[in-house]
């Protein structure tokens, strides 16, 4: 499995400190860290105590031969999963959004074609300020992710809006981020290491709607009890999170999971099969649907109205099942059928035997199909095999991240040949 990595550029101001909490918990959350300081952030922490937290060599100087024979600007604009710059001073957010790169950090961020966040900090005159507020506007503009900054007493005994974000905001916008698998720097595309422009003629999902559903179903068999699945909704929240960036309008019907809706895309939550395909019909009509959730297949026939009590005889409770209504074969009788209706098939043998039938069965234009019988339910990675009217694709382990991107490319593709 490999391992998130993030590149945290800590600029000068009395807030570097925090810098140092926010590290601890990213570590915690199994995140590897490299550290950049600027020279004025160094004023106020020190590297010493970064290289402790990080396990690893702090770089803050442009010009030291080892640093760049060893590592090198370019190639630390490139190993990070995402930059992280906090906190962001206004000096350092005036120089991106100018183009400036006169040290190692603001080099590293010109060079960069990864996704990019910042948590701004500063005293409230210089938030307010209309070339900072300027900066802000184009940053957003570039596609930087840009947090908001705290309300609160200064450093400088002032009170107002510029504190850091606290270390734990921090750390669950860039989990965030990762989740949904951040798009690259939209400046840049990296195509056999030569830097060129994106090519926009492409296939995109612009003006299209793209229906999504993930994660579980729960079904209630008394008022603390249910039957479901170990669904994380990991991989149905990263395709609809890939589907917003492809330009689409994007509704994500999501079972009981707590993962952060993606940037971009409406979300409705419910606990139920039932529930679930009421919301997926209310949502119709749509270009694609993409049934990732993996629904639970039965419920209970009768809710009890009241925790279930052991008799004392060691029986156990009776428990009668009821089948849940089919999503997908629903959606594929339709008048109003999506023009593309995905399936997902979750298997633990004869995966892709089985992926065939439930492709003929259901009625779905594809399956997507993977075996489950490890860690892949909960899990950050996916092999997965996407069977259709022309054969069978076998695509190899990936994070699910990437298996959403490539997913929606193969869709977007699809849509435009339509």
């Amino acid at each position: 499995m490999t391992q998130r990595r993030i590149l945290l550029i800590v600029s000068g101001g009395i807030a570097a400190y925090k810098a140092l909490e926010l590290v601890r918990l990213l570590k915690g959350k199994g995140i590897a860290v490299r550290a950049v300081l600027t020279e004025s952030a160094a004023q106020f922490v020190t590297p010493l105590s970064f290289g402790v937290l990080t396990e690893d060599h702090v770089y803050g100087d442009m010009f030291d031969l080892k640093e760049e024979r060893e590592i090198g600007h370019i190639q630390l604009s490139r190993e990070a999963d995402l930059i992280v710059v906090a906190p962001a001073t206004a000096n350092i957010l005036a120089k991106m959004a100018a183009g400036i790169a006169d040290d190692l950090a603001t080099t590293v961020l010109l060079a960069t074609d990864k996704p990019v966040l910042v948590a701004p900090a500063m005293n409230v005159r210089m938030w307010h300020h209309r070339a900072t507020q300027r900066n802000l506007e184009t940053l957003r503009a570039d596609g930087i992710h840009v947090m908001e900054p705290g309300v609160g007493a200064m450093a400088c005994n002032e009170w107002g809006k510029g504190r850091l974000p606290e270390p734990v905001e921090i750390a669950t916008e860039i989990e965030r981020l990762l989740a949904e698998g951040a798009a690259p720097h939209p400046l840049l595309t990296d195509t056999s290491r030569t830097i060129i422009a994106p090519d926009l003629s492409g296939p995109t999902l612009h003006g299209r709607h793209v229906l999504v559903t993930a994660g579980p179903t729960h079904e209630p068999i008394d008022p603390v009890r249910y039957i479901a699945n170990r669904s994380s909704g990991q991989q149905g929240f990263a395709i609809a999170a890939a589907a917003a960036r492809a330009g689409a309008r994007v509704t994500l019907v999501a079972g009981p999971v707590s993962l952060p809706t993606p940037r971009g895309v409406e979300r409705i939550d419910v606990e139920t099969a039932r529930e679930m395909l009421a919301a997926v019909e209310a949502a119709l009509p749509a270009d694609v649907a993409i049934m990732v959730a993996a629904v639970a297949d039965w419920r209970a026939a009768d809710e009890a109205s009241q925790k279930l009590k052991k008799d004392g005889t060691g029986a156990p409770a009776p428990l009668a099942l009821a089948e849940n209504p089919d999503i997908l074969r629903s959606l594929a009788g339709r008048a109003d059928r999506p023009g593309l209706l995905i399936g997902f098939a979750a298997e633990t043998e004869n995966v892709v035997d089985h992926a065939r039938a439930k492709r003929a069965a259901k009625g779905a234009d594809w399956i997507v199909a993977n075996d489950v019988s490890g860690d892949v339910m909960g899990g950050t990675h996916n092999s997965v095999h996407i069977v259709t009217a022309d054969g069978v694709e076998d695509w190899p382990d990936m994070p699910k991240t990437a298996v959403a991107v490539r997913l929606i490319e193969r869709i977007a593709d699809a849509v435009a040949g339509r």
